[in-house]
């Protein structure tokens, strides 16, 4: 296959990740797709329940993030678009690409994927359901993936509680 004169060779594409406004990842992906960029939206399906129906809604995975490959000529029209926040530089361009691909083939696969905040040692979380429900600590120790240690201050005395990590929020 011959590349046309004028489009970029592969080569010349770099890995950008647009910061867009609140909301406008799609609107973002739509006009890159219309601009022939190439653009990468990571978004899962969430079944919001209300009566008599369900509902599917289609959220991007990295909230605020759109990742595009777009040649020299074609920075400066994301950069200006009014979707977009901040485009960000991307410097190691062979691991956001293997990322990327890791992310949408776990996306495929049909299980169930969330993006996991980061909740080390010292952070201070809120938890989210449960009979803990808004209660505020911080994280004193992880003890593998699903369970943190929760450190809760009480007239200036500490006791700790064993709560999953999912039911944590990073306050």
């Amino acid at each position: 296959m011959t590349t046309p004169v004028n489009s970029p060779t592969v080569s010349e594409l770099l890995w950008f990740v647009a910061h867009t406004k609140p909301r406008s990842e799609k609107k973002l992906a739509e006009f890159c797709e219309r601009e022939g960029f190439t653009v990468v939206l990571p978004c899962y399906d969430s079944t919001r329940k209300y009566p008599g129906k369900s509902v599917v809604f289609h959220k991007p995975l990295f909230p605020g993030y759109v990742f595009l490959q777009l040649s020299p000529r074609a920075v400066s029209a994301v950069r200006q678009n009014d979707f977009v926040a901040n485009l960000l530089d991307v410097f190691d361009q062979a691991t956001l690409a293997r990322q990327l691909r890791e992310i949408l083939t776990a996306l495929e696969s049909g299980l169930v994927l969330q993006v996991a905040p980061e909740i080390g040692e010292g952070a201070r979380v809120r938890i989210k359901s449960g009979p803990l429900q808004g209660v505020e600590g911080w994280v004193e120790k992880r003890q593998g993936i699903n369970v943190v240690s929760l450190r809760l201050d009480f007239i200036n005395q500490a006791a700790a509680v064993k709560v999953e990590a999912g039911l944590l929020e990073p306050i």
